[in-house]
């Protein structure tokens, strides 16, 4: 059986942009990252070893985004790399970053890539 871990919504601060005032200044970027895994033993047995833990995932989104890059796209690719990297069991997932205060001069909520896998 196949489940997913959600992380939704994490903010964090940090310095990716093309331009070098973001590196300089930085952003706060959202995460939505969805994990697909083999959930059956975690529901059968209850325990840790059998399942993905998110707080620890949290972490490697953490330093990911620690690390400044010039495009989301990038951002997006390296975190998915970590996490699959962390645990051979993710089967599937996506990940969505949204850049909250983009550089452009008009009223949206944010700027955003999408990958899935």
């Amino acid at each position: 059986m196949k489940g997913t871990v959600e992380i939704n919504g994490l903010r964090l601060f940090a310095r990716h942009g093309v331009y070098d005032y973001e590196r300089v200044e930085g952003n706060t970027f959202e995460l939505t990252i969805h994990l697909v895994y083999p959930m059956e033993r975690a529901m059968k047995h209850d325990d840790l070893d059998g399942t993905l833990n998110y707080a620890e995932a949290v972490e490697v989104a953490r330093e990911v985004m620690a690390t400044p890059s010039a495009l989301l796209e990038h951002v997006a690719w390296r975190l998915k790399e970590a996490l699959t990297s962390r645990w051979q069991l993710i089967e599937a997932g996506s990940i969505r970053l949204v850049k909250l205060n983009p550089p452009i001069a008009a009223d949206l909520d944010g700027v955003a890539v999408r990958i899935e896998w």
